[in-house]
């Protein structure tokens, strides 16, 4: 879809105006009571394509459209990612088991507006490494968030990410970021969780994009399965991911994906 609204940075990164935002926090409302609801959908002996069948009817039921069916050939409403898997898991006849944690991710387009979110699941009991995991990866996100200020710069958000993740001996992977959205799915710029102060571009109220650091308990090192979408930890270790689509304001930053249930946690 073309996006010929606001203006461009020199970087390449769309400034929307400020009437945008409404348009964006209905997507994203829209995005995170989906995952609300999923919440439910998550125990010991569901399959995650019962899962994704339930969430395409939710967004069908709402009068949205998913983002990920068709897109670059994809065919279903959601990625689900279980345990080492660190993005982009295809929904199948995998029956979760007790413990079992997992990333559910949902893009939903509403009236030409892309809401994006991702959050953790538990199915039955937690296990404390998988419980201190899921801890460290939301509040990286958060700290994140906390830094997207104008005059910021991008690098500023990757730093607390970055920081607050490798001080509790996990780490940060580096082969996928958080990325611009509005009225396309994926646009620049690119957001690293990772970085130094100071660096890459600096942050403008009107920016639109996603930040979605994803976490691992052992090295930072993925590899992709024969499938071409699946990406899993090449030391089996467990990994974790929240995602927000956030808007750039005056002052701290808007996030479009707020669970209306406060149940964004799934330990809170």
């Amino acid at each position: 879809m073309d996006d010929t609204r606001g203006r461009l940075t020199k970087d390449g990164i769309r400034i929307y105006e400020a009437a945008d935002f409404a348009g964006m926090h209905v997507a994203g409302k829209l995005a995170a009571s989906i995952l609300d609801a999923s919440a439910e959908l998550v125990f010991p002996g569901q399959t995650t394509a019962e899962i994704d069948r339930r969430i395409t009817a939710m967004i069908g039921d709402a009068g949205a459209v998913s983002a990920t069916i068709g897109y670059k050939g994809y065919q279903h409403a959601s990625c689900i990612s279980v345990n080492h898997v660190v993005c982009h898991g295809i929904p199948g006849d995998k029956v979760l088991k007790d413990g079992d944690i997992l990333n559910i991710d949902v893009t939903v387009i509403v009236d030409g507006w892309f809401g994006d979110s991702s959050r953790m699941y538990v199915a039955g009991a937690l296990s404390r490494k998988a419980e201190r995991l899921i801890e460290v990866t939301h509040d990286a996100l958060m700290l994140g968030i906390e830094a997207a200020r104008p005059g910021n710069t991008f690098g500023d958000i990757g730093h607390a990410i970055q920081t607050h993740v490798e001080g509790h001996r996990m780490s940060v992977v580096r082969d996928f970021c958080g990325h611009g959205l509005g009225r396309v799915f994926h646009a620049p710029p690119n957001v690293l969780h990772y970085g130094r102060p100071g660096t890459g571009p600096v942050l403008e109220p009107g920016m639109f994009f996603t930040i979605e650091p994803m976490v691992n308990l052992g090295r930072p090192e993925t590899k992709i399965l024969a499938d071409d979408w699946t990406a899993v930890t090449r030391d089996k270790s467990l990994s974790a991911q929240f995602e927000h689509s956030i808007g750039i304001t005056e002052g701290a930053a808007e996030i479009f994906t707020l669970s209306p249930a406060g149940r964004f946690h799934p330990t809170y």
